[in-house]
């Protein structure tokens, strides 16, 4: 099995009202609890809250530096990610695609590399 990352930058999201939200999140919600019932849910986080304060960390000197603030070419701010663990990626399409649907705007797939390589 293999872990996806399902995930969509906030800026792909069209606005809503606050009534389509709820209606989006009862749906993905429900296939949430779908993926788990058929083993494929891992873990799922509906993205970052906006109005906190960024900092980044650069330890490139051997030393952590702080800095207020995102960096100057990363603007994109990750809206929500689910983690599913798939046999191939003909699954992960499919989950994806289901997500995609539910949700209403693109998504974008990734594979993490297999957890034995760092154990």
């Amino acid at each position: 099995m293999t872990e996806y990352l399902i995930a969509f930058n906030d800026e792909w999201v069209p606005d809503h009202t606050m009534d389509e939200l709820i209606a989006k999140s009862k749906v993905t919600r429900a296939l949430m609890a779908e993926m788990a019932e058929a083993g494929v849910f891992v873990y799922t986080n509906g993205g970052l809250v906006a109005e906190t304060p960024v900092f980044s960390v650069d330890a490139s000197s051997g030393e952590p530096v702080f800095t207020d603030g995102h960096f100057a070419d990363t603007p994109e701010h990750l809206g929500g990610f689910v983690v599913i663990d798939v046999p191939d990626e003909a699954a992960a399409r499919h989950w994806a695609g289901r997500v995609a649907v539910a949700c209403g705007w693109p998504q974008e797939v990734r594979p993490f590399p297999e957890r034995a390589r760092f154990s």
